[in-house]
């Protein structure tokens, strides 16, 4: 890592030294939410509060402008993808897979981003809303979960495993977005049965989602990894953070040496 890139990460705080303000800080208004009946503020203080660790961990590495460049062409995919199919049939849309693949070639933090971003520039076309932000943490995290889940592993990038990656972040997409739901149903009537209901009423939904995701990897997933990553090779984009600073990434034995 270079000087520079070393004295921009001293400057910026570390994650683990603000992850016990935030909380702290979001147990206060929750605590003021309650007390006012407002269960909507307590979900979108949430979600705000936990996209900044990921903004900063983003932030503590130096960056080329083509791998800014390549994260905004991969959002610009996503958003463009997602605005007619949300007109056609809502929910069974290739944003997840698009997120999900910029994870397993780019790593965790491009993953991130690249869904983070998708849903903040495609609800300027299609509405923006307290469903933001939970958008942005719901695709923002399967982008990231996706990075540590394959990224540089040659079998979990397989057609098999990845479809059973897509298909969990169908559900865990729609149960993320129906927290806030159910976050005011129990405010209203403190019953359990009533939040369930809320899940239970979104599941089509999810399986909607679900079955897109597996159709786009098994259909598309093998090719534009393998696209993606040829650019990824012969730019030397978006490295990990590990492997710059511990060593020279050997890319057929998957080591670091």
């Amino acid at each position: 890592m270079s000087g520079k890139s070393r004295r921009r990460s001293r400057s910026l705080p570390s994650v683990k030294w603000i992850i016990v303000p935030i909380a702290i800080a979001y147990l206060a208004l929750a605590y003021l939410s309650l007390q006012r009946g407002n269960s909507l503020l307590i979900g979108i203080v949430l979600v705000l509060l936990s996209i900044i660790p990921f903004l900063l961990r983003f932030e503590r590495r130096e960056r080329k402008a083509r791998e800014l460049m390549l994260i905004a062409v991969m959002a610009a995919v996503a958003t463009v993808s997602r605005i007619p199919f949300a007109t056609l049939l809502p929910g069974f849309t290739p944003v997840t897979f698009v997120v999900i693949v910029s994870g397993v070639v780019f790593g965790a933090e491009a993953g991130w981003m690249v869904g983070a971003a998708s849903a903040l520039v495609s609800n300027l076309f299609l509405g923006q809303g307290p469903w933001t932000p939970w958008q942005m943490f719901a695709w923002g995290l399967a982008g990231y979960t996706a990075g540590l889940f394959a990224h540089r592993s040659g079998w979990r990038r397989g057609r098999l495993p990845l479809s059973l990656f897509g298909a969990a972040w169908g559900f865990l997409f729609g149960w993320i977005m129906n927290v806030t739901l159910a976050l005011d149903q129990w405010v209203q009537t403190h019953s359990w049965e009533a939040v369930v209901g809320k899940y239970v009423t979104g599941l089509p939904f999810e399986i909607i989602h679900a079955v897109a995701n597996v159709f786009f990897i098994l259909t598309f997933g093998p090719s534009w990894i393998a696209l993606l990553e040829r650019y990824r090779r012969k730019y030397g984009t978006l490295e990990r953070l590990e492997t710059l600073e511990e060593g020279t990434y050997d890319e057929q034995t998957s080591v670091v040496q």
